[in-house]
């Protein structure tokens, strides 16, 4: 699990709620065009649902929610743990999906989607996204697709009323995401400040050690504006299989 050093919460509001306006303005004709231009079809192989190819499923509260009623024990906390604070409990801005021991979704069966009729909202524009990141060369720029030219098939024609709604999707997805993270921000702020609490690296250290060496932790989750415990052990996030119901 990546350890994470985070700024002063102030200024990561700031800069989520930037990252935020950027997308918000960045024009839905370019997105299309590009949708349109790129021309991916799925050819079924299934790397997309892999933790080789995509790490974790990170999900939207909406997302959270339809899992908590179809298979509650795919849930976890998403593992990149934001912030910990003096009492050890580490705090994060949303729930993720367990794996299998290969690595791969635990709704994926004989490389088809279990639950496809109700796949999440991140599995239904993939793989398109919207948001600035660094080239090579530590250059800014805007990206739009994952893994390109490394699955699928591409200069597939698509109509152009599909492209709109595969761009107005992907900008709601992206949306969605930083208002979660900048929720999630505030509410670790508030509940800090009320408790006399601040992030402390030497103790998420720490506890990162206990974690791995197989011991308890306890994960703040935050879902739907507030904050759900969770007692997690590093096994918790593999499992061979989980009962789900969908109707």
């Amino acid at each position: 699990m990546i350890e994470l050093t985070p700024k002063p919460i102030e200024s990561l509001i700031i800069q989520k709620k930037q990252e935020l306006q950027g997308v918000i303005e960045y024009p839905d004709k370019t997105l299309s065009s590009i949708i349109r231009e790129i021309g991916f079809k799925c050819d079924l192989c299934a790397k997309c649902c892999t933790a080789e190819f995509n790490d974790h499923v990170f999900l939207l509260d909406n997302d959270a929610a339809r899992i908590k009623q179809i298979a509650p024990d795919a849930l976890v906390p998403a593992p990149y743990y934001e912030f910990c604070d003096k009492e050890g409990r580490f705090y994060v801005s949303g729930y993720a999906l367990k794996s299998r021991p290969d690595g791969s979704c635990i709704f994926l069966e004989h490389g088809r989607c279990s639950i496809y009729s109700q796949r999440l909202t991140i599995c239904r524009i993939y793989p398109y996204m919207l948001h600035r990141e660094a080239d090579e060369d530590g250059n800014m720029d805007w990206r739009q697709i994952s893994g390109l030219n490394e699955h699928g098939c591409y200069h597939a024609e698509i109509e152009k009323g599909e492209c709109r709604q595969i761009a107005e999707e992907t900008k709601g997805y992206e949306i969605a995401c930083l208002e979660q993270e900048i929720g999630f921000l505030e509410a670790v702020d508030a509940r800090f400040r009320e408790n006399g609490l601040r992030h402390v690296q030497g103790i998420y250290d720490k506890q990162m050690r206990h974690l791995r060496n197989g011991g308890e932790i306890e994960v703040q989750v935050y879902y739907e504006g507030g904050f759900e415990k969770n007692l997690i052990r590093i096994s918790d996030y593999v499992s061979g299989s989980v009962s789900f119901a969908i109707g």
